[in-house]
C-alpha cells in the first residue's frame, strides 16, 4: 500500500514539475483530494478523441500532449521520437491504473495523502498566478542594475583562508591552546587531536566568507589578522574550535553580465511578493495558531 502511494504521489509531482512556463495547468489541480488521479478525464474543452482509456476513464490528447512535451523538455510533441511518445503514453496509462487502485483502496482519503494533494494544488495554482501576473512585467535594464547594486552591497567584502582544530570539550581545547602558546605546531596538533575530517590537512578548511559558516565561528574569524589564532575556545553545535586565519583577501563580486539572468529572477520575485502582499492585506485572515 505504501509503495502504491509513493508511485502515485511521485507522478503528481512529476506532472507539476513538467508544467510549461507561463501556462496554467489544465488538469493537474483538482478542487479536492478525493477527485484527483494522475491522469484527468477529458473535459468539455477536449474535443479530440482520447489517446487511451483505462477502465472507462479517458486520457485526453490535450492532457497527453501537455505531459509528454514537459517530460521530454520539448516545445512540441512533434519533436519527440516515436519511442518517447509511446513511453509517455505508457507512463500515463500506468499512472492512471495505479491512481484508480489508490482511490479504490481509499488512499486519497488518508490524511497524509490528502494533505500532499492539497499542497500540490496550492503550488500549481500559485505558479499559475505568478506566471500570469509576471507575463508582461519583464525587468528593465535599470531595475536589474539597481538590484545588482543592492546584492553587491550585501556581499561580504573579504574572505578568509582558515584552519581549525575541533574537540569535544572546552577544557581540552584550552589545553591545546596552551600547547600552541608554548610553540606547538598548529597543523601537527590538528592532525593529532582534531575531530574534524580536515585534520588530515592539518585543519585547513580553505577559503570562507562569514555568511557561509556558523555565526560564532564567523564572529571569531573576522576578528583575527593573518597568522593569528583564537586564544579562547569557540563553541558551536559541533564542539569547541580553535580557529586560525592563514590569509585574507578581498572578494571580487561577479560582473553584472554574469548574473543578469539571476537578477531578473530576483526582481520578478520581488514584484510578485509585492503583489501578493497586497492580496494578503485585502484578504480576511483569522489565525488561530
Amino acid at each position: 500500500m505504501n509503495y502504491t502511494r509513493f508511485i502515485v504521489l511521485g507522478l503528481l509531482l512529476v506532472l507539476a514539475a513538467c508544467q510549461p512556463k507561463g501556462t496554467a495547468p489544465s488538469a493537474a489541480a483538482p478542487t479536492d483530494a478525493s477527485t484527483s488521479t494522475a491522469a484527468a478525464p477529458a473535459t468539455a474543452a477536449d474535443n479530440s478523441a482520447p489517446v487511451a482509456t483505462v477502465n472507462g476513464t479517458p486520457i485526453s490528447r490535450e492532457y497527453y500532449n501537455y505531459y509528454a512535451q514537459g517530460l521530454a523538455g520539448k516545445n512540441s510533441v512533434a519533436d519527440l521520437t516515436p519511442e518517447q511518445k509511446q513511453q509517455a503514453l505508457d507512463n500515463l496509462v500506468r499512472a492512471e491504473v495505479i491512481a484508480q487502485e489508490a482511490t479504490k483502496e481509499g488512499l486519497d482519503k488518508e490524511p497524509a495523502t490528502a494533505t500532499l494533494l492539497k499542497l500540490s494544488r496550492l503550488n500549481v495554482l500559485q505558479q499559475a498566478v505568478s506566471d500570469r501576473y509576471l507575463k508582461d512585467k519583464k525587468p528593465t535594464e535599470q531595475e536589474a542594475r539597481a538590484e545588482y547594486e543592492t546584492q553587491v552591497g550585501l556581499l561580504p567584502h573579504q574572505e578568509y583562508h582558515v584552519a581549525h582544530i575541533l574537540v569535544a570539550t572546552e577544557g581540552f581545547a584550552r589545553k591545546l591552546i596552551a600547547e600552541l602558546e608554548k610553540g606547538a605546531n598548529f597543523s601537527d596538533v590538528a592532525k593529532r587531536e582534531s575531530m574534524d575530517p580536515s585534520k588530515t590537512n592539518g585543519g585547513d578548511i580553505g577559503w570562507l566568507t562569514p555568511d557561509r559558516i556558523m555565526k560564532p565561528f564567523a564572529d571569531a574569524m573576522v576578528t583575527l589578522k593573518k597568522g593569528e589564532y583564537t586564544h579562547k575556545p569557540i563553541q558551536t553545535q559541533y564542539g569547541w574550535h580553535i580557529i586560525r586565519v592563514d590569509d585574507i583577501r578581498d572578494v571580487t563580486p561577479p560582473t553584472f553580465d554574469q548574473v543578469h539572468q539571476r537578477l531578473d529572477q530576483v526582481v520578478q520575485a520581488k514584484k510578485f511578493k509585492a503583489y501578493t502582499d497586497g492580496l494578503m492585506k485585502n484578504a480576511q485572515i483569522e489565525k488561530k495558531l
